[in-house]
């Protein structure tokens, strides 16, 4: 079946997804289309020079995340990176994703000698000359990858990356499931829904029509650190739910948005590679990719519920007026508080980490 195309134009971004509807006879699964959109080498949106991070959209940026919000986020969650090093006998931090380089500057300048290698994953070159200039104090311990290693040791960090990996969609129409690709129509790209055997991991109740996601990418990405984490911890914060609120019956239009100039819209089929396009996080199937590669799931709770058992109440108190109110938007319920989560992995022995001493939701998952 044949939807709504999404106004778009001839760019090399556009010619490179017909290129690939032409190879694979003018259908692409939306996670295929997804990676290119975000992540075609100069021409994807995290791989083209467009500014992306920061407070307002006059500054010519598209969204904030925690660490631009306020140092506070970062000098906060150094206190459980800090007690994971502790913990794990290593010394390295691994950064997935590290966006402009906040993150990587608050925990470096919180953890000082603790941390004796920094190493960042990123594919985005323009992003990696940002995080450069950004971490130039701390250039003798920050070496930067594009790829992951084939063994690693250290505590693993990722803010707002899983929602960033390809999704696949699936949407229930008179109860049959169908895959949702993108065909081109016109002088756009449209939907084209196709028979498939994918399913949600959990049944959907309800005959309604119904439209998911599968995040089989962020999954497999969780499992392939499990193999290669030697020796260390990772922690995981992004925006999601456990299944059971993911494929809840009354979730039926997904979860897919995009971000631009600040605003967000639902139509990734427009404006391809000018704009972030994310969806929520599965985290419990994050948390099973992890398990079943090995991995102990240290807990998983609320941003806020992690924030105030790392110690960010002190550092607030301390804090200017300004500064507290852009901390507090951390923990607020009604902002980033409760609809971020935090995840956290071990490849050693389990061990009480603080993060998660109160208000652990491991059992949700």
């Amino acid at each position: 079946m044949n939807l709504e195309p999404g106004a778009t134009g001839a760019s090399p971004l556009t010619r490179i997804i017909d290129a690939a509807l032409q190879r694979d006879g003018g259908w692409l699964p939306f996670d295929r289309f997804m990676a290119l959109a975000l992540y075609a080498p100069g021409l994807g949106y995290y791989a083209n020079a467009s500014r992306k991070f920061g407070h307002m959209p006059a500054s010519g940026s598209d969204f904030v995340t925690a660490p631009e919000l306020t140092p506070l986020f970062g000098r906060a969650l150094a206190n459980q990176v800090g007690e994971a090093l502790a913990r794990t006998g290593t010394r390295e931090v691994w950064e997935f994703g590290a966006g402009s380089g906040a993150l990587a500057l608050q925990l470096l300048d919180a953890l000082g000698d603790r941390i004796e290698r920094y190493r960042i994953v990123d594919l985005s070159g323009t992003l990696r000359e940002r995080q450069q200039q950004t971490l130039a104090g701390h250039a003798g311990k920050v070496e930067w990858l594009s790829e992951l290693p084939e063994t690693l040791r250290g505590v693993v960090v990722g803010n707002e990356v899983l929602d960033a990996m390809p999704v696949q969609l699936l949407v229930r129409t008179a109860g049959r499931w169908f895959e949702r690709g993108v065909v081109r129509q016109g002088d756009g790209f449209g939907w084209e829904d196709r028979p498939t055997t994918l399913r949600p991991p959990v049944e959907i109740e309800g005959g309604h029509d119904y439209l998911t996601e599968i995040h089989p990418q962020a999954e497999a990405f969780v499992a392939t650190l499990a193999d290669r984490l030697e020796q260390g911890a990772a922690f995981f914060i992004d925006y999601g739910f456990p299944e059971s609120e993911y494929y809840h019956p009354q979730r039926h239009m997904g979860t897919v948005m995009c971000h631009r100039g600040h605003r967000a819209d639902g139509d990734p089929l427009a404006d391809v590679g000018e704009k972030d396009i994310t969806a929520h996080v599965n985290f419990t199937g994050i948390a099973l990719a992890g398990q079943d590669a090995g991995l102990q799931v240290l807990g998983y709770c609320s941003q806020a519920r992690f924030l105030l058992n790392v110690g960010i109440l002190p550092l607030m108190e301390r804090a200017t007026v300004a500064e507290r109110a852009m901390a507090a938007r951390l923990i607020h319920e009604h902002e980033m508080g409760e609809l971020f989560k935090v995840v956290g992995f071990t490849a050693g022995e389990a061990w009480e980490a603080a993060g998660f001493g109160e208000g652990d939701r491991s059992h949700a998952l």
